[in-house]
């Protein structure tokens, strides 16, 4: 008899490979030394565990001996050999009744999972891998062949046999019974399909494909399941899931068959037909229906294989700019920008340095010409140039004042180096490119926010960025929050808070110029960086609010450009009270920015040990306290330091397994005040909320979230220039080597000839009321700002840069034309010396400088200064008075005193007003030293009255005084002294310093009796 068959109908037997026996046989040996092997081993060398007879209450008297420590072991090792051998049971229940998950073994997380892997291995070789390890049976199989219902295989005629009608009848019934039971087995594996719905965001927490495999799959990276079933399958509102990273709430998921869990979803597809009537009409049916859909489209029909989007969808095609969905963690570009917004459609063309958004000095035609060699990627960052001066300014007068306190040393002679080269070049760049008033606006407008929020006792929103333009600042929220707090209003829509400049002027919560004081009011959003602009827009990130992973790929200089902006910029802000920063794999020699922020880590490895701590603790401490988020930890009278951001810049390699592990990491860290921002170089990083790309040409570019951003960047050349600033800037630093071998410019004050052959032609007393000598006052209005101009050049003996001196007068920016104007009106000003010569020139390098005949007051004050201690006056005690005296003279208050308003701002960088006043205490206490010194009291206290309106805050001014006083005997006088001080101690509310209150004691004994150190 002919054979027949029915090929068509029966199941292909899976082939197996010889390394999936060689994998099944190190399975086998595995299990059988870990579940046999072992306990032979404890049998024969430590025996059985269980005593012979119950223990008597002598047997807890009898001395501990190591004999007892072995049995404690050998006790342990029986209970994880007993625990190992129920997880292997209970995985081989569940492989072979192919139930799904396994039921869980308590407390044997990391040995259920070993005997998972090692079952899962010798059972691959079988039929019943397939139900236990689908993501091993499926392997190379495409998504719609892991789902399709299995087919039975049809009877089969024995080739060579004969058979009887009667039997091939039996047989033939038989097959056609099993085709029916497999079919009815796979209607119901068809009806049972579950499917989970995508979830609104419920304060900081967004749903991802990670949590949702966490939950419903018992582990978060089967997250890549979810999504294979799902990938370009159209949604109910018209768009497709392209991205792992980007869901949207109200999307439907099909899940996996072993998926458990309540809010999971089941459609039984035999009556979902039948259904859709019932369900039209209501909220609940309507999902249902929407499900309905979903799953017949996973049956392969063209909207599964890639159609066209429903007509009407709410989001059909790509977002435009200007598109809202206040459901996702998109960054919108606001509507209202579109006329200074380039057109997504088309590639943006480079944006040039200039910035109304954030107005920064840098002109017009700089493009064009001669540009004196500045940086530019510093000149177009208003924000990170603000901080890094700021930051640099701090270091160098703690640098002056820990001089000044040294012992045996004043701060006189401590003049910080003038940078030279790359560093002169890369300061000048942030002079120019510095917009302090930027970072004074936005510290206001965030602490006042917070304090109106505190205020009406109400939390502070999720901001997931903001815009800055030149009027206004622009919040975008996570979701829509109700109606802001005046004078914030709302934007383009209820997901948007806008302040419009100059409606901020009373919110004044904190620091405002951008110190690390936190003031009042905690800085409500500390993690908000700068990434780039668009158009007139500059857009920082809040990292600490991604809910996930920020992911950065591209060239790896291109990278570590970015992740140095981001870095300094979050080291140095001006909107920020306390952080961490942790630098995994790059970044070393930025840690002189901000040694208390800054933080670097060589190895991934540490990295998670100490961010797994970290993530516990702040998660028991947020439990705790009872808040749902660290926003909530920051406002009203809970306000609390623990609530400081942590955010992690990593880029360094990592492998896929340590990929995972950080997803798992990231995926809750939202609301602990924590984020990660990942420079690996891979485009697809799993638990990825936002991807970005940095292009050669200095794109940054981020298609899902709607961006094309010129990236803020920090090249390595500039960034080596930017650190060795901050180095020469530290008090213990070496100049040469600082400087990188070469002598620093300037690195000695600027010193005249005293005498009188050295009378200059032009005389400027700044050391008090600006008045000038020599010169007529020029005529009109442009009077003060010649003068302004004038006085920038005398602070610079070494020369100031033309770009440095527009930015300082017009610090919202001027042409070239105007700032050549103002050059050429200042050199006729000025007038030529007698032999012709110009007395304001260039240098080489094209910086403007001043001849030696054009001087100030404060150049007279440091050369007699300098000759009384190394000059003429270091041998002879009347000269030396008489030059100390002539300089103290000079002091006739502070410098520029009465200053215009609106004028000379530039001073806020300058390091000098921290240095004359430790200059006239220098002076003061040397001259009083010398009275003292010849039982003359009374001028010396007179000197150091003097030296202590200039400098308040010098203890050395007040030690001196008191040391002054006592020599004069007068106790009284004395007494009164120190209740000056206790009461200046006590308005400060940090009372007498320590050393200030020993030498009283020495002084004065009886003080403490007197309450002259009330407070």
């Amino acid at each position: 008899m002919a054979r027949t068959s029915n090929r068509t109908n029966s199941a292909p037997r899976p082939r197996r490979s010889f390394g999936d026996f060689v994998k099944a046989f190190l399975a086998f040996v595995a299990l059988a030394v870990l579940v046999v092997g072992v306990p032979a081993a404890l049998a024969t060398f430590l025996g059985w565990p269980l005593p012979d007879e119950l223990p008597s209450v002598d047997f807890f008297q009898q001395q501990i001996t190591v004999q007892t420590f072995l049995s404690v072991l050998g006790v342990v090792c029986w209970l994880a050999w007993a625990q190992f051998t129920a997880c292997v049971l209970v995985e081989v229940k569940a492989a072979v009744s192919g139930v799904g998950m396994p039921t869980r073994v308590p407390g044997a997380g990391g040995s259920q999972a070993l005997a998972r892997q090692l079952v899962a291995a010798l059972l691959l070789v079988t039929a019943s891998a397939a139900s236990f390890a689908p993501g091993l049976a499926n392997l190379g199989q495409s998504p719609a062949d892991q789902h399709r219902p299995a087919v039975a295989a049809s009877a089969q005629q024995l080739p060579g046999q004969a058979q009887s009608q009667t039997v091939r009848e039996a047989v033939e019934q038989q097959a056609a019974a099993q085709a029916k039971a497999a079919a009815e087995h796979a209607a119901e594996a068809e009806g049972s399909t579950k499917f989970y719905r995508i979830q609104p965001p419920q304060g900081r927490h967004h749903d991802s494909l990670w949590e949702i495999a966490e939950r419903h799959l018992g582990d978060g990276r089967r997250y890549s399941e979810i999504y294979d079933l799902n990938k370009n399958r159209v949604q109910p509102d018209g768009e497709k899931l392209s991205k792992a990273s980007l869901i949207r709430p109200g999307w439907i998921m099909e899940m996996p068959a072993d998926a458990f869990g309540g809010d999971l979803v089941e459609t039984p597809a035999a009556v979902q037909e039948t259904e859709r009537g019932a369900f039209a009409g209501s909220a609940a049916g309507s999902g249902n229906a929407d499900i309905a859909d979903y799953a017949k489209s996973g049956s392969g029909g063209a909207q599964a294989q890639g159609g066209q989007a429903k007509p009407g969808g709410k989001h059909a095609g790509k977002p435009a700019a200007g598109s809202v969905d206040t459901d996702t963690t998109q960054i919108v570009i606001p509507r209202d920008w579109s006329t200074a917004v380039p057109s997504q459609a088309t590639p943006a063309a480079p944006a040039t340095s200039q910035t109304p958004a954030t107005a920064t000095a840098v002109t017009a035609a700089d493009g064009q010409g001669f540009s004196f060699g500045l940086p530019e990627a510093l000149l177009g960052s208003p924000l990170l140039a603000a901080g890094l001066l700021a930051a640099l300014g701090r270091r160098r007068r703690a640098a002056l004042w820990q001089a000044a306190t040294r012992s045996g040393s004043g701060g006189a002679g401590n003049t910080p180096l003038v940078p030279t080269g790359d560093a002169a070049d890369v300061h000048d760049a942030l002079l120019v490119g510095a917009d302090p008033e930027a970072v004074r606006r936005l510290d206001r407008a965030l602490r006042g926010l917070s304090e109106s929020l505190a205020a009406a006792s109400r939390p502070l929103p999720t901001v997931y960025a903001a815009w800055l333009t030149g009027t206004a600042i622009h919040l975008q929220l996570s979701q829509p929050y109700g109606t802001p707090p005046a004078p914030w209003t709302h934007g383009q829509d209820p997901t948007f808070w806008q302040l419009e400049a100059g409606a901020d002027d009373h919110a004044d919560g904190g620091s405002g110029g951008g110190s690390d004081s936190a003031g009042d009011t905690a800085a409500p959003y500390p993690g908000l960086v700068s990434l780039g602009t668009l158009g007139d827009s500059r857009l920082l990130l809040n990292l600490e609010s991604v809910p996930g992973i920020v992911s950065l790929s591209g060239a790896r200089a291109d990278r570590d450009a970015v992740m140095a902006s981001v870095a300094a910029e979050l080291a140095t802000n001006g909107w920020s009270d306390r952080m961490t920063i942790t630098l995994v794999g790059f970044g070393e020699e930025l840690l002189p920015l901000a040694p208390s922020r800054l933080r670097h880590l060589e190895d991934i490895d540490d990295m998670f040990q100490a961010m797994e701590a970290e993530t516990r603790q702040r998660a028991g401490a947020l439990g705790v306290a009872g808040h749902d988020s660290v926003l909530t930890g920051r406002t009203g009278h809970i306000q609390n330091t623990r609530w400081a951001p942590h955010l992690v810049l990593m880029a360094a390699e990592p492998t896929e397994e340590e990929l995972d592990r950080l997803a798992g990491l990231a995926s809750g860290a939202g609301r602990l005040g924590i984020g990660y921002f990942v420079a690996a170089g891979a485009k697809d990083v799993p638990g990825a909320a936002w991807e970005m790309e940095i292009t050669g040409d200095g794109r940054l570019l981020a298609p899902l979230l709607g961006l094309d951003l010129e990236a803020q960047q920090l090249p390595a050349d500039q960034r080596a220039a930017v650190v060795r600033l901050f180095n020469e800037a530290d008090p213990g630093s070496d100049p040469a080597a600082a400087s990188g071998g070469a002598q620093a410019r300037g690195a000695q004050p600027f010193l005249i000839d005293i005498t009188e052959a050295g009378r200059p032609a032009v005389y400027a007393r700044l050391v008090g009321p600006y008045e000038l000598i020599g010169l007529d006052t020029p005529d009109g209005d442009r009077s003060a700002l010649l003068h302004e101009a004038l006085a920038l050049l005398l602070l610079h003996r070494e020369g100031v840069n033309p770009r440095v001196l527009a930015a300082a007068l017009w610090p919202r920016g001027a042409t070239d034309d105007v700032r050549d104007a103002l050059v050429e009106r200042l050199r006729d000003w000025l007038g030529t010396d007698p032999d012709g010569t110009a007395r304001l020139g260039s240098d080489a390098a094209g910086r403007l400088t001043l001849a030696r005949s054009v001087v100030s007051d404060l150049d007279v004050l440091r050369s007699l200064h300098h000759e009384a201690a190394s000059g003429r006056g270091a041998g002879d005690t009347a000269v030396r008075e008489r030059l100390l005296t002539d300089a103290l003279g000079l002091v006739r208050g502070p410098l520029i005193q009465d200053r215009p308003a609106g004028r000379y701002q530039w001073l806020g960088h300058e390091i000098i007003e921290a240095q004359l006043p430790l200059l006239v205490a220098d002076v003061a206490l040397a001259l009083s030293g010398h009275h003292l010194g010849l039982d003359r009291p009374e001028p010396a206290i007179e000197a150091l009255t003097v030296a202590v309106s200039s400098a308040p805050e010098d203890e050395r001014l007040w030690h001196g005084l008191l040391r002054a006083t006592h020599a004069t005997g007068d106790e009284a006088r004395l007494s009164e002294l120190v209740a000056r001080l206790a009461d200046r101690g006590s308005a400060h509310g940090r009372g007498l310093a320590p050393r200030t209150e020993a030498l009283i004691d020495e002084l004065l004994p009886a003080w403490r009796r007197g309450g002259a150190a009330a407070g």
